[in-house]
């Protein structure tokens, strides 16, 4: 009917004659007839969806992976992958605003899995809550095998957009109304998202000013070093028609895929191979730029940890004339790794910083590492929604000394742990996974597996050389194996109120050749004990200690942490290399037990 109406602009058309093709491309060829009211309510009601109402802001995109999309690996460009993500939550915040929207900004990024060419990138972006004049998008993003019908997450993103009137001005959003229980929980974390933003600076600036300029950051052989100089990357790119949205202003992702660009190229130049982009520090748009614009894309490796390193880039809008002054863009910061043929990350070269401000983005780089992992980690807060101490009792206790000492051998048999920090001879490793984030220091002393096990599974002696420790009463001896204890301990020595917990302490022997000696903690709930407004109660939920023989007197010792939220800054401002305090107890608690070795030897003996 259209296209016949654009017809009859033209050229005269009777009505009759029109209704009449009409109907024909419909396959009828005879006038309608008027429906029954009984037929009526019949097609109306085969018409109804049986489908729950679909969020109105919410869009869908599904790409195929071409050749044209794809790096030399034949896996999808993170450039490419980025101009989706950012179209797809741009049309979202369109919906709700009903004008133009630009991106503002784009919180971290990480990258589970990489995506093949023939499979499918599934989109899905939906405003999860509006304020004022900006918006926040939540964007999931998965891949799909064709052939197998497999389906896969990829990431989870977060992005800012901002409404924008006919003269640029911002647009008043009307609130969101959320309706599912998901789209509430999001709603409501929004809010805390949109703070974490907005405090970015103040977190970075705050932690720097609280370590020591002195830290030491990384331990490793410095004598290879790479001069951050060359890695160096500087690149321009004429903004075209092409890569700008109906408004003249360049696409935030076409923009983000450029930064990619020098940002590989950089990561290359340290590593001499081809980097795999794991992480992308929030993206945060200053200003716009338009076509005509000359862009210039600057990168350098800020920081180089043992298997990953930091890329920091810039992004400066130049009109014609490219003597006037820049307009700074957008910066951003990328993680990369390099694989080897297995899969696992290599050990990268390190870094030697420029002096000055080289110096200062090597320290920030870590600084964000831990920001970072404070940032993956948050949702760990969840385990807080229930306690996690189980209650003591008598017939429960054959189950809570297995699940002790369970938990900590399945943590120990985790696959994925990647070394963070060498300091002489304390090792320290982290694995990431799921919601949580778990830590293992670990040395070689010359003490038997034994005496260890002895010395350290006594907690009321650790305050002998864990200075956290005030105290551990021995509440309840269970059995040779399980003991509880009520502990007193403080983990800033800044903080006026201490913190107590109650701990079941299980240990094991090996049972064959090759097992380790156990000491299992956990946090229990006695009635005998309280929470009390004295000390602020604190929970454990997996940590401990095993212990392998090596040759002759020489054993491996391991100690496991699986962090709770209250414990995790210390945790991630210590694997960022920003503080020691880990390191240096544990360093104590090789002279503990070389100390008290031979005082063990001679009680043995009498």
């Amino acid at each position: 009917r259209c296209l016949l109406k654009m017809v009859k602009g033209n050229i005269i058309v009777p009505e009759e004659i029109l209704n009449f093709c009409c109907n024909g491309l419909q396959g009828s060829a005879s006038p309608p007839r008027a429906q029954e009211p009984g037929e009526r309510e019949e097609a109306l009601g085969a018409m109804a969806s049986p489908l729950p109402a679909r969020n109105p802001t919410e869009v869908q995109m599904s790409q195929l992976v071409l050749p044209c999309h794809t790096n030399h690996r034949n896996e999808l460009s993170t450039g490419q992958l980025l101009k989706w993500i950012d179209t797809a939550a741009c049309l979202s915040a369109e919906r709700h605003a009903g004008c133009p929207c630009v991106t503002a900004s784009m919180d971290d990024i990480y990258f589970e899995h990489t995506i093949s060419v023939g499979q499918v990138v599934n989109i899905k972006a939906k405003v999860n809550r509006a304020f004022n004049s900006s918006m926040e998008v939540g964007i999931q993003v998965s891949y799909e095998d064709l052939c197998s019908g497999k389906h896969c997450s990829i990431c989870k993103a977060y992005a800012t957009f901002v409404a924008q009137g006919p003269s640029g001005s911002k647009v008043r959003l009307k609130p969101l109304a959320p309706q599912t229980e998901e789209e509430k929980i999001e709603y409501s974390i929004a809010a805390e998202r949109r703070r974490m933003r907005l405090v970015h600076k103040d977190t970075l600036k705050d932690l720097l000013t609280r370590s020591p300029p002195d830290t030491e950051l990384e331990t490793r052989d410095g004598s290879g070093a790479v001069p951050a100089a060359k890695t160096r990357v500087e690149s321009v790119e004429l903004v075209l028609p092409p890569h700008a949205n109906h408004q003249g202003n360049t696409f935030g992702g076409q923009i983000m895929a450029w930064m990619e660009n020098v940002a590989t190229i950089a990561a290359s130049r340290l590593c001499h191979a081809h980097p795999t982009l794991r992480a992308i520090e929030m993206f945060h748009f200053r200003g716009p730029s338009q076509v005509g614009d000359r862009l210039v894309l600057k990168a350098i490796v800020n920081n180089a940890f043992k298997n990953s390193m930091e890329v920091g880039v810039s992004a400066e809008a130049y009109g014609q004339e490219m003597s006037a002054s820049p307009r700074h863009i957008n910066s951003a910061f990328m993680t990369f790794e390099v694989l080897d043929q297995e899969g696992r990350p290599r050990v990268l070269p390190m870094v030697a910083p420029e002096p000055g401000d080289g110096e200062r983005r090597y320290r920030e780089a870590s600084a964000r590492k831990k920001i970072r992992l404070d940032r993956k980690y948050v949702v760990s807060c969840k385990q807080t929604e229930v306690p996690l101490s189980v209650p003591w009792d008598q017939s429960n206790k054959v189950y809570l000394s297995y699940n002790n000492v369970s938990a900590l051998k399945m943590l120990v048999a985790k696959a994925n742990w990647a070394l963070a920090r060498e300091k002489e001879k304390v090792r320290m490793y982290t694995l990431e996974e799921d919601k949580f984030l778990s830590f293992r220091i670990e040395m070689s002393v010359c003490i038997t597996a034994s005496q260890a096990f002895f010395l350290l599974s006594n907690l009321s002696r650790r305050h002998e050389w864990d200075s956290h420790y005030m105290s551990a009463e021995l509440v309840q001896k269970v059995d040779d194996d399980d003991m509880i204890y009520h502990v007193v301990s403080r983990m800033h020595r800044e903080e006026s109120k201490l913190q107590d917990f109650v701990i079941l302490a299980s240990r094991r022997k090996p049972c064959s050749k090759g097992d380790p000696y156990v000491v299992a903690f956990r946090s229990v709930t006695l009635p005998t004990h309280p929470p009390s407004a004295e000390y602020t109660r604190g929970e454990t939920l997996c940590s401990g200690f095993c212990i392998w023989p090596e040759s002759g007197e020489m054993s491996k010792v391991a100690y496991y942490n699986q962090a709770m939220p209250g414990y995790l800054n210390y945790v991630t401002t210590n694997v960022a290399g920003l503080s020691s305090d880990i390191c240096a107890t544990f360093e104590a608690c090789e002279k503990f037990l070389l100390k008290n070795k031979e005082d063990l030897i001679s009680r043995l003996q009498d």
